[in-house]
């Protein structure tokens, strides 16, 4: 495991050194600041006419969840198919460093550098607690912050694993956003549908019935801990695959 963090280290550096990171950290707080803005100034104005109750936490987890999805593709694109790339694979892959570990580094390297996304985020409830009288109910907030920090995991899982399919960054980019995108749809490629598989197959299900409305759901939890291992399990093996076959 010491490979393993010692590569997420590395990792975890590499983003505060490529202009793609500062550029997505950049659009992506810079996107979520216009959204957040428009969204309380409509609540606001509504609610003078109409008397509507104030805005909640619901107005920053929403755009924050579609951005990740678009934002995570660019952030995982290079992590493996650079390697590949530039020949680096071969080095990582004689020493002596277990698929596993290369894979869980790689992940864990660029879960830092979002996670530290999601905490500069933070400070979108704490302008609308500031703004909402007597305050915002931070129960919510925090069972919201849980699952997007699950559905980042889940998905940067699966980029990491589409990742080392590639040599080339933007085939792995668009591949990994079109594996996000259906997986997100997936419930309205089957609307009404009672099949249980499709239900629970649905990505963005887990999220908007349970942690957006602020509940805390085991099943969502197990399911999006469940994706994460599926796509490091799934980025081993191919990581294996290429070992074997040169």
């Amino acid at each position: 495991m010491r490979a393993a963090w010692i590569i997420a280290r590395r990792e975890f550096n590499r983003y505060f050194s490529t202009t793609v990171a500062y550029l997505v950290l950049f659009l992506f707080l810079f996107i979520l600041g216009i959204l957040f803005n428009s969204a309380i100034q409509r609540a606001y104005q509504y609610s003078l006419f109409q008397g509507a109750t104030p805005p909640d936490v619901q107005v920053i987890l929403g755009p924050m969840l579609t951005l990740l999805v678009f934002s995570i593709p660019a952030l995982t694109m290079r992590l493996l198919a650079e390697e590949q790339a530039k020949g680096t694979i071969e080095l990582l892959l004689t020493a002596p460093v277990r698929d596993w570990e290369l894979v869980t580094g790689k992940w864990l390297g660029a879960m830092g550098f979002l996670t530290v996304l999601l905490a500069l985020t933070f400070i979108y409830p704490l302008a609308l607690d500031a703004l909402v009288e007597p305050g915002i109910d931070w129960g919510p907030v925090f069972a919201g912050y849980l699952g997007l920090f699950l559905v980042v995991s889940a998905l940067t899982a699966l980029g990491v694993a589409i990742s080392a399919m590639f040599r080339n960054q933007i085939a792995a980019f668009a591949v990994t956003l079109a594996v996000f995108l259906f997986l997100w749809m997936l419930g309205a490629l089957s609307p009404g549908s009672t099949n249980p598989v499709l239900e629970y197959l649905d990505f963005g299900r887990h999220f908007y019935r349970t942690f957006y409305r602020g509940v805390i759901d085991l099943r969502g939890i197990v399911y999006y801990l469940s994706v994460t291992f599926f796509g490091l399990y799934l980025g081993s093996v191919i990581i294996e695959s290429r070992r074997w076959n040169g």
